[in-house]
């Protein structure tokens, strides 16, 4: 919404005038109609304001009344606008309960929007933010999407639909802003190595690198920080034919970060344009198959059914085997450590030595 637009408190249609200018002229309606050539009961519909009056109506009542054309059509078109604000006006007012439900402060904080404690502004800004002119839109979007396309997908069965729609609405803004070569499977894959040697060394630019890596093969990636309550660890759409994998660094550790991301990345080469992942989220069109099968690339990215089986013919494992075994499968310590965990072979407390920090949030 504009700042200091003038929003006048009435604007009168133009019946009033023409209702006006018949008194003046002593002309009844069925005398006017017969001057304009129009019917009769269009001219009533107007003087009921039942009709707009169009600009072929507008020249010919400039012929009848000696007022322009011009004043006529500027008259229907601020009454229109006055119509039609009132309609938002009310669909905002409308829009408020729906307002609440989102994670306004920590959107704001993230500066997503602009800060305020005043509902009404929240709740323009959360239509604005969406795009949707109202709050009816954002559901049908988000909720009872009938879109055949790969940007959406229904959160109706989800637990969180507002802070979750509100997160992959943040990650489409970002990535329309980012002018992406053309998507080139074959790049990517042949990109891959590189993006496990930056697992294995994890230097303090690794994002900016492996964004590069992905950007090159025409594969948008994006951190996008978690809201509250949302248990996302990721997402893989493709919007207007371009592949986007975003990201939350939900645990802030490097083990969940990288089987996150070679997770999202398994579904772009293996499952093309329609499949939508949202990852740790229950959701209506979530494909157990796809999504094992993600799993299953995740693994060969990082630490393989069969290293671990290697690894596990050890009696005791230490932190040197450990060491070790990263060094001769060319991974990462804390992806060793984290599969035995999730598996369940030791304690979530072993290995905490080898796990290292993700923080990609730039805010302080």
């Amino acid at each position: 919404m504009l700042a200091n637009q003038y929003k006048p408190d009435i604007v009168f249609h133009p019946a009033t005038t023409l209702n006006e200018k018949l008194s003046e002229m002593g002309m009844s309606i069925k005398e006017f109609a017969l001057r304009t050539g129009k019917p009769e009961q269009t001219i009533i519909a107007v003087l009921k304001e039942d009709s707009s009056l169009t600009p072929d109506m507008a020249v010919k009542f400039e012929n009848v009344t000696q007022i322009p054309a011009k004043f006529w059509i500027n008259k229907q078109a601020r009454y229109n606008e006055y119509v039609a604000r009132k309609k938002q006006e009310e669909a905002i007012a409308e829009a408020v309960e729906w307002a609440r439900e989102f994670p306004y402060p920590q959107m704001a904080k993230h500066n997503w929007l602009p800060p305020t404690r005043k509902i009404e502004e929240k709740t323009i800004n959360m239509l604005n933010y969406f795009g949707v002119a109202s709050h009816h839109a954002w559901e049908r979007l988000y909720v009872e999407t009938d879109l055949k396309v790969a940007a959406y997908t229904s959160l109706k069965q989800t637990h969180q639909p507002h802070a979750i729609s509100a997160w992959l609405r943040q990650g489409e803004l970002q990535a329309k802003q980012i002018a992406t070569p053309e998507f080139d499977a074959k790049k990517l894959k042949s990109n891959i190595p590189q993006m496990r040697q930056l697992m294995v060394e994890q230097p303090g630019d690794f994002f900016e690198q492996l964004q590069q890596l992905c950007f090159d093969a025409g594969v948008v990636l994006l951190f996008t920080p978690k809201l509250p309550k949302v248990p996302l660890s990721g997402s893989t759409r493709w919007i207007n034919n371009k592949p986007l994998i975003q990201l939350t660094a939900r645990y802030k550790k490097n083990d969940s970060f990288w089987f996150t991301f070679f997770h999202e990345l398994g579904h772009i080469l293996l499952h093309g344009k329609k499949y939508i992942s949202l990852e740790n989220v229950d959701f209506a069109a979530a494909d157990p198959i796809k999504e094992e099968e993600a799993h299953q690339f995740a693994i060969k990215q990082t630490f393989t059914n069969q290293q671990e089986k290697e690894v596990l013919q050890n009696e005791t494992i230490t932190e040197q085997n450990i060491i070790d075994y990263a060094e001769k499968f060319n991974t990462h310590p804390a992806m060793i450590i984290g599969r035995l965990q999730h598996d369940g072979y030791i304690h979530y407390s072993v290995g905490r030595q080898f796990m290292e920090p993700i923080d990609l949030n730039p805010i302080n």
